[in-house]
């Protein structure tokens, strides 16, 4: 979702935001994005979940993303292992989103362990985008109380559908699943990293699909972020040696025209 900065500040001369207001925002992007838990139905049940376990994913892994790249590998054939770490992967970026939304939140200890359970890119991004603790407060909970109770319904009735309908891919709902992913994915790419990052991992992903095990090339994909990292840090490194190595040669011109302006008063 936001471009990932440092955390905000929270001011106490910070101007309010009507609640009604942060309502609105946390219930438009609660609503539109779980709805689209029927896509994540239809995908499950294509995948050959049964339609408990298709619900349980929903009510206690509760990511989008990860969901979609479980059941995805195990279509393809993965082994249920490699389908289960490529997902847990994909999850561990909530954790990160939970120190970021730890320090802005401040909720009670009683309360963090079910507050954690919906921490998500949707909550963390209407959370940062509130000017205060109490507006933060408000979206977080407004959009993971719409959000899950929607995603897991529509997961149910998506489920239902395609059992009722029988074979997804004869429908074409088998691509649901990747275009939702791509979807969610798309806005959350604002940077020329996040676009580098994102397009490496698609050729890894894509380019290994024929020659590794279902599941396995979403993990190598993975690889994309430190090879991007490595990249910048080569450039900055040469761009830093350039520039000292010009202001060497700067230094040394100056000097030797000092010594020229001097031999010449002499």
């Amino acid at each position: 979702m936001a471009e990932q900065t440092a955390p905000p500040v929270i001011r106490d001369d910070t101007p309010a935001k009507p609640d009604a207001a942060v309502v609105r925002d946390a219930l438009g992007v609660g609503v539109a994005v779980g709805l689209s838990g029927f896509a994540f139905g239809v995908t499950s049940a294509g995948a050959g979940l049964t339609l408990l376990q298709t619900c349980v994913l929903s009510l206690f892994v509760f990511t989008g993303a990860s969901q979609f790249a479980l059941v995805g590998a195990l279509a393809a054939g993965g082994n249920p292992f490699t389908a289960a770490a490529g997902a847990f992967f994909l999850g561990t970026r909530n954790a990160f989103y939970g120190l970021r939304l730890s320090q802005l939140l401040a909720v009670p200890k009683a309360v963090r362990p079910f507050a954690a359970h919906w921490v998500i890119d949707e909550t963390t991004a209407v959370a940062l985008a509130q000017p205060s603790r109490r507006a933060a407060r408000i979206g977080f909970t407004v959009t993971g109380l719409t959000l899950y109770v929607l995603w897991n319904a529509t997961t149910l009735l998506g489920a239902l559908g395609a059992e009722a309908i029988g074979d997804t891919a004869a429908w074409g709902l088998d691509a649901a699943g990747p275009a939702v992913f791509l979807a969610l994915l798309a806005p959350m790419l604002k940077s020329a990293t996040e676009r580098a990052t994102a397009g490496i991992a698609v050729l890894l992903g894509l380019g290994l699909l024929p020659v590794l095990p279902a599941g396995v090339p979403v993990l190598a994909a993975a690889l994309a972020a430190p090879l991007v990292l490595w990249f910048q840090g080569r450039r900055a490194a040469i761009g830093g040696g350039e520039k000292h190595a010009g202001a060497e040669r700067d230094s040394r011109r100056e000097k030797n025209s000092r010594g020229e302006r001097e031999k010449g008063s002499r």
